[in-house]
């Protein structure tokens, strides 16, 4: 009997052939599905943003996400970059229109880093800005929001 428990206890706790203790593997995630989300997000958000609705747009956010804005200091919280946003909407010309197309995307589905590009252009259709940002997003129920995000445009320094 000794022989047979001790052999029980060895065979069941000995790894699996790829050296890990467990063989299920974690559902694969379709990265082509979250890149479409994200840019369904990202259109959403150039319409509140060309709409200067203030809400919409912060509804996107997580109430301690962090905005890395082009030539400015670190934003900390929603309460930051609102008070951000509604000085640059005020601001801005009428007319406006910017559009953001991703690039890339890598995570878990739950957790997407998103690569992008922007382009803004004015009333008459012509381009008055480009750039490219990087954001993290965050799946909280059942919905991306935005927990981190820094942008920059590609007009040299001056």
């Amino acid at each position: 009997i000794f022989i047979c428990t001790a052999f029980l206890m060895f065979t069941s706790c000995k790894p699996a052939a790829d050296g890990n203790a467990t063989t299920a593997e974690a559902p694969k995630v379709d990265m082509a599905q979250v890149k479409a989300d994200i840019q369904t997000v990202e259109t959403a958000w150039a319409t509140a943003q060309n709409a200067k609705d203030i809400n919409a747009l912060m509804a996107m956010y997580t109430d301690d996400a962090i905005s890395m804005t082009d030539g400015a200091p670190s934003l900390n919280g929603k309460a930051a970059i609102q008070a951000y946003q509604e000085a640059e909407f005020a601001k801005s010309p009428a007319g406006l229109n910017s559009t953001y197309t991703v690039q890339d995307v890598y995570g878990d589905g739950e957790t997407v880093t998103e690569v992008g590009t922007g382009v803004t252009k004015d009333a008459s259709g012509a381009v008055v800005r480009t750039g490219k940002y990087v954001a993290i997003w965050k799946k909280m129920d059942g919905k991306y929001l935005c927990i981190r995000e820094i942008y920059n445009s590609d007009a040299p320094a001056k």
